[in-house]
């Protein structure tokens, strides 16, 4: 029998939304070329392995061409994927150990909240040719470990964003976030996440950019939750909750699809 492998749409509660992620629960470890060609042949944004441990489960993330060090909606996927397989019973934390440390994912009703580290991004120059790859003229542009961040006048300006993925993949970062407040009733912020050089034109709905944009907006509307819209094609919602130096990122999630590896 071949391993299972399941493709998961998370930050959504309908199929063909949201961010597809595939989950395999491995038996035991396997060497990171071969996750990394699984994670090039599913070509999803990103493929989640696990490991059963004493205390939970090792986590790693694997985009078409490279591990990346965090990863929120391949993590929600994977947690719902322990409670619907029955790795996990139903009411037990789903605890992961990764590349970021301890991170953790918990069931509240028809939702499941991850606890992730703050990112915040710090005031930063643009790097030459940013504007003109995004076309549109920044407001703010701020800089994390893994990120740029940048913010631009409105939501109809993310909205339509077409930008040069040529040109963003040449930047030495794993993406580019690109933020305004929201115009759409009932949101917060909205995003969109750029990341050519790591294998991904636009990441669907990124869970992780939200550990920047949450202290981000967090400080800007002096609120501690927020929700969020993540504006690409296909859309995703993120509940976002700010505790000091860490950051709970809310959604849902739903399975589209199950497998074997031969």
């Amino acid at each position: 029998m071949g391993l299972r492998i399941v493709q998961v749409d998370a930050f959504t509660d309908t199929p063909f939304h949201g961010n597809p992620a595939a989950v395999c629960v491995l038996p035991d470890e396997r060497d990171a070329a071969w996750m990394q060609a699984v994670a090039a042949e599913m070509n999803l944004s990103e493929t989640a392995f696990l490991v059963k441990r004493a205390d939970g489960f090792g986590l790693r993330w694997f985009t078409p061409a490279v591990e990346v060090d965090l990863c929120g909606h391949a993590t929600l996927a994977s947690a719902h994927v322990l409670w619907e397989d029955r790795h996990l019973a139903r009411e037990a934390q789903a605890r992961f150990h990764t590349k970021s440390g301890l991170l953790t994912a918990d069931r509240i009703g028809e939702w499941i909240e991850l606890d992730f580290p703050v990112k915040r991004a710090t005031p930063a120059a643009a790097p030459p040719g940013l504007a003109e790859a995004l076309g549109a003229a920044p407001k703010y542009v701020g800089r994390n470990q893994f990120d740029y961040l940048v913010e631009v006048d409105s939501e109809d300006t993310v909205r339509a964003l077409a930008p040069d993925h040529t040109a963003l993949a040449k930047l030495p970062v794993r993406g580019v976030i690109v933020t305004s407040r929201a115009s759409t009733h009932g949101f917060d912020f909205v995003s969109r996440f750029f990341a050519p050089g790591s294998g991904i034109a636009e990441d669907p709905v990124t869970g992780s950019s939200h550990c920047a944009l949450g202290p981000f907006w967090g400080a800007r509307l002096g609120k501690t939750q927020m929700l969020a819209y993540q504006a690409s094609a296909r859309g995703g919602v993120v509940r976002v909750r700010l505790a000091g130096e860490r950051v709970a990122l809310g959604g849902q999630a739903v399975t589209v699809l199950r497998g074997e590896l031969a």
